[in-house]
């Protein structure tokens, strides 16, 4: 029960909300001897903090200093849990107050409240996009512990506000706007960004993530299929509303003569996203998440009080105007996670 902690043998528990005092994680299950720092972690949590969104991030600002407060001795892990506390420094709940009353369209307002009997109104709360920092801080022990066996995740944006990037080259796409894959599609989405901004409005996009080096034979079956597995993590970010492996539903419209990948050496395709029978084989594994566009809008939108009278609501605070290009890192980190969780339990397996 409580939905808070993910994984069975490398797992990160996290605790906290939007504007309380904290939020951060424990890890169990991290290798010892693991090299890991404070800054390793900061490293990742800066692509993700707010502030860090560029033409569409956030007006809040957030340092997002990590501090590691167990697990780690001597710059290396113990192999004992690693705890670690993110600060809130910017909250602004006064934003809230007029409108603590309203549920907001396209929230989790009305389904807390009909789970809990209550909700914390002050930017959603447990369901705040905030939660995803300490997301983010676990993965980056995972790609820590990852690395030395030759395991590495990248995620870019491949489609935003609709308009898909011509060309995937991921070197470099961290660091450009929108985490693009193509510098050439960046005025395009700059473009789009700008005028659903003036119209007040959101966008959504498409990330597509990575990962090379991913041994074949790991996953589980029946039911923790490697596949299943990267589904169920990607589909616990908030903002996704859908999850491709490989062709994913471009299959649909294909014939098994075309999306069978050929059994050949170098292989020649891979439709399979990397996955058989949900099991990895060897190849990159590909998967893509569709992100929906952020519903808070400074547009007015019809809705519901807590007491059930209808009403309009214009959503104050200080959001995104599109989870792009700060949910990559996210995205990227729950990879990591499941990948770290399924590469132990293939190790204990072949032990």
């Amino acid at each position: 029960m409580g939905g808070n902690t993910f994984g069975s043998i490398f797992r990160l528990t996290t605790y906290g909300e939007s504007h309380g005092p904290a939020l951060g994680g424990v890890i169990d299950g991290c290798l010892p001897g693991v090299a890991l720092g404070e800054a390793d972690i900061q490293r990742e949590l800066d692509r993700r903090r707010p502030g860090a969104g560029g033409l569409t991030g956030t007006a809040r600002k957030e340092p997002d200093a990590v501090r590691l407060l167990s697990g780690i001795f001597e710059g290396e892990t113990t192999g004992t849990p690693i705890a670690f506390v993110i600060e809130n420094t910017d909250q602004r709940s006064r934003d809230y107050e007029a409108a603590k009353n309203l549920l907001r369209p396209g929230h989790a307002d009305g389904t807390y409240l009909a789970k809990y009997g209550r909700r914390d109104y002050r930017g959603g709360g447990r369901a705040s996009a905030r939660e995803t920092a300490a997301r983010v801080a676990g993965g980056a022990v995972a790609a820590a512990m990852l690395a030395p066996y030759g395991i590495e995740v990248v995620a870019y944006t491949v489609e935003f506000g609709g308009i898909p990037a011509a060309a995937i080259d991921p070197a470099g796409a961290a660091d450009r706007p929108f985490c693009a894959p193509d510098p050439a599609v960046i005025p395009a989405w700059e473009a789009r960004a700008k005028e659903a901004m003036a119209r007040g409005d959101s966008l959504g996009g498409i990330v597509e993530v990575v990962a090379t080096g991913v041994p074949a034979g790991l996953g589980e079956p029946v039911f923790d299929k490697l596949d299943a597995r990267l589904a169920y993590g990607l589909m616990g970010i908030g903002a996704v509303k859908g999850v491709e492996i490989g062709s994913g539903f471009a299959a649909a419209r294909a014939t098994g003569s075309t999306n069978n990948d050929p059994i050949v050496s170098p292989p020649e395709t891979n439709n399979a996203g990397g996955i058989l029978g949900g099991i990895a084989n060897g190849q990159p594994v590909v998967a893509r998440a569709a992100i929906k566009p952020i519903p808070s809008i400074a547009l007015t939108q019809r809705t519901t009080d807590i007491f059930g009278a209808p009403a309009e609501i214009v959503v104050g605070g200080r959001h995104d105007r599109s989870a792009i290009p700060r949910v990559v890192p996210v995205v990227r980190a729950m990879v990591l996670l499941v990948l770290a969780d399924l590469w132990l339990a293939q190790r204990v397996l072949t032990a």
